[in-house]
């Protein structure tokens, strides 16, 4: 069995790192940080933000409720709150239809 080289995977994310996976403004993340409660972010003694993967699932949450789906502020903390099991389920199945959509594209590029 060929040995994989296993990924190492970041434990804590700065905000320049989590606004380029999202391809937004820090200032966004920012904001987004102060308007949802369930977002909160580890600080040094210089007071900069360090992200859990825990963090930016909840970011990928809003994102896709916000960007994606047209929801306002508070409309998104309230679908947040009365579902947050049904969201966290459909999320996980656009990011798996996300991650087959680039693979079929990197496919169709190869031929």
């Amino acid at each position: 069995m060929p040995y994989r080289k296993k990924e190492i995977e970041k434990v804590y994310y700065r905000i320049g790192e989590v606004a380029e996976m999202f391809n937004v403004n820090v200032s966004l993340i920012r904001f987004w940080e102060k308007e949802f409660d369930i977002i909160k972010p580890h600080r040094n003694k210089k007071g900069n933000r360090f992200f859990t993967k825990q963090d930016v699932d909840n970011f990928h949450l809003i994102y896709h409720l916000v960007k994606e789906r047209g929801y306002t502020l508070q409309g998104a903390r309230e679908k947040m709150k009365e579902n947050p099991d049904e969201l966290s389920g459909n999320l996980e199945l656009v990011k798996t239809l996300q991650n087959l959509k680039a693979f079929l594209l990197e496919l169709k590029d190869g031929l």
